[in-house]
């Protein structure tokens, strides 16, 4: 199944505290005014975050929002994945982003589990669920930071999507050409579902160079340097941060992209503003 172009939505991660889930709910009200078609919501390393991703996605299904809930498989069994595919099921839920996961550190991965890959788990939820779930999975233009080769990253892929996945988002990146290459190795495959950019607002430097390194996403040398330069100029930092941000969802757009899902941080501002300036304030 291919969904219409374009396909613009939101990522959210569930909050630790009342005091969180209060903000993130105020940063919701700005997000759904834009219209975006859905919001996905996070589920942390073994489910470390099960009952705060409940608890966000209860409330965002209970205003009306079309809610795409993660869903991880590394370490589940089939009897605890089916009761989490029933519950969304049972709230009306039609759209799943499943994804491989991982473990709390600590844990083998031989603990437990009925599921070693997100291939196992989209073809679970096929064979359970039929084409009820919209199956959204994971893409990796620069290559899985765990993948053996490039080539076998793509095979992953290829092996989800002929699962039964129907779009993928992928890992969020500052070079187009390597997105763009990724989804002509992908349609050399003869693989045609949507594969969405993921974007990442640059306003913290040492948290963006954290989060690179840990997922395998390449800051250029010339951003990371100018980035490095503003030191405690946040002001500077930020603005320099959303022309480049604002350029690469151009180019992408332009490019042909079917759509940008935004890896909020659970902030409504810098999305926001990107969005107005992409133009995006009548797109759905």
């Amino acid at each position: 199944m291919t969904e219409p172009s374009p396909i613009f939505s939101f990522e959210l991660f569930p909050p630790k505290t009342p005091e969180g889930m209060a903000k993130l709910k105020d940063q919701v009200e700005r997000l759904r005014a834009v219209g975006p078609r859905y919001i996905s919501v996070t589920y942390g390393a073994g489910g470390s975050t099960r009952a705060g991703t409940f608890e966000t996605v209860d409330w965002l299904c209970a205003q009306g929002l079309d809610t795409a809930p993660h869903l991880t498989c590394i370490g589940a069994t089939r009897a605890e994945v089916g009761e989490l595919l029933q519950r969304y099921r049972d709230q009306g839920i039609r759209r799943i982003v499943a994804l491989r996961g991982d473990l709390p550190s600590g844990m083998g991965r031989g603990t437990n589990g009925d599921f070693r890959y997100a291939n196992e788990l989209v073809a679970f939820i096929r064979a359970e669920h039929g084409a009820h779930f919209h199956i959204e999975v994971a893409a990796y233009p620069e290559v899985h930071p765990q993948a053996t080769s490039a080539a076998r990253d793509l095979d992953n892929f290829v092996r989800k999507v002929e699962a039964g996945a129907d779009a993928a988002i992928t890992q969020y990146f500052f070079n187009t050409d390597g997105y763009f290459a990724f989804v002509d190795a992908c349609r050399a495959r003869g693989v045609d579902i949507p594969i969405v950019p993921g974007i990442m607002p640059i306003t913290n430097f040492t948290q963006l160079a954290r989060f690179s390194d840990a997922c395998g996403a390449e800051i250029p040398r010339w951003i990371r340097r100018r980035l490095e330069g503003y030191g405690d100029d946040l002001a500077s930092l930020r603005a320099f941060g959303h022309e480049v941000v604002a350029d690469l969802c151009q180019r992408l757009l332009a490019g042909g992209a079917p759509g940008l899902h935004f890896y909020t941080m659970n902030q409504a501002g810098p999305v926001l503003r990107l969005w107005d300036r992409l133009g995006l304030s009548n797109a759905r």
